[in-house]
């Protein structure tokens, strides 16, 4: 099982100290997910020696326009092993399922947005992981943490109706929001969804690395010269 992680400067802790955190814990690996106007440089395969855990390179495209964003989703997809599109309008949500090169639509329930049939069936179709985002219950209390549990609750109908592709992360911004495995998964059965269904959105972040390297690894042919990345992707 994999979290993805906001780490400095997007978070308040460096990705070698969530990444000795999620191995204490008992996750293979972490996703760096930092929006894509706050990346950081850090060593993947530096820090994965260090602690035995998975680091995948990752980005998330956080933009005021669905034309704005598919420029970015353009610049970094070659460069990055897993790339969210930072959702919540309903614009960006339908841009982000509607994009074959985007693997995740992260927060699509953020800031007022809404998923329906119509953003669950272009997920499917374009294989694009809807993100369980459980920080909104976790870190929330009162009146916002209802409406989070609530938007969560109806993600899930949608998602078990049309079997659609999803990840779930606790969304840490630090090595102290970060939950075990086992804690988002009994968090996840007083939220009404099964240990397993949390379980295998933590699981398929690190399938979604695998794919992604394998598909890199593909697109090589020699120094300088590749052959089209993600074209086959499903």
């Amino acid at each position: 099982m994999y979290e993805a992680v906001h780490a400095h400067p997007d978070g308040e802790t460096t990705v070698a100290r969530l990444a000795k955190t999620a191995a204490d814990y008992g996750f293979e690996g972490v996703v760096v997910r930092n929006h894509h106007d706050s990346r950081g440089e850090y060593d993947a395969e530096q820090i994965r020696e260090a602690y035995d855990v998975d680091v995948v390179t990752g980005l998330e495209i956080r933009a005021d326009s669905p034309e704005q964003a598919g420029g970015s989703v353009g610049n970094y997809r070659t460069e990055q092993t897993i790339l969210a599109v930072h959702g919540g309008s309903n614009a960006m949500n339908r841009f982000a399922v509607e994009t074959d090169k985007v693997d995740v639509l992260a927060h699509p329930m953020a800031g007022g947005g809404d998923v329906n049939h119509v953003v669950v069936k272009a997920a499917v179709e374009n294989g694009v992981r809807l993100e369980f985002d459980l920080s909104g219950v976790l870190r929330r209390s009162g009146g916002r943490r209802v409406r989070a549990i609530q938007s969560l609750q109806k993600l899930e109908e949608l998602v078990d109706y049309y079997d659609a592709p999803y990840v779930v992360s606790g969304d840490p911004r630090s090595h102290l929001e970060m939950r075990a495995p086992r804690e988002l998964a009994a968090l996840g059965e007083e939220l009404g969804f099964s240990s397993e269904f949390i379980e295998a959105g933590l699981a398929e972040w690190g399938h979604l690395a695998e794919r992604n390297r394998a598909i890199r690894s593909e697109s090589f042919i020699e120094p300088g010269v590749e052959r089209g990345r993600y074209d086959e992707e499903s």
